[in-house]
């Protein structure tokens, strides 16, 4: 939790970078995420104002399948591919 917001991934919350709190409650005490934090599709998310609640192809011009890392892709543009397994 950093303020009054619960968080479940790494934040850019006044960072340049991703981070999380090594406390339930941030206390002051952080680290930068790395390549070994693996984001986490957040479901359901909105994009171009539809409810997505798995990976969509909608959008991706490769044909692949992606998925939002918040509930509001259009406002955050924060995304992953998703894996094709």
């Amino acid at each position: 939790m950093y303020g009054d917001v619960v968080h479940y991934n790494c934040i850019s919350t006044h960072s340049d970078y991703d981070w999380c709190s090594l406390d339930r409650k941030f206390q002051g005490r952080w680290r930068y995420c790395t390549g070994q934090d693996p984001p986490v599709c957040i479901f359901p998310f909105s994009f171009r104002n539809k409810l997505f609640r798995k990976c969509t192809k909608e959008g991706y011009i490769l044909n692949r399948s992606w998925c939002s890392l918040t509930n509001d892709y259009d406002k955050d543009r924060k995304w992953k591919q998703c894996s094709p397994h």
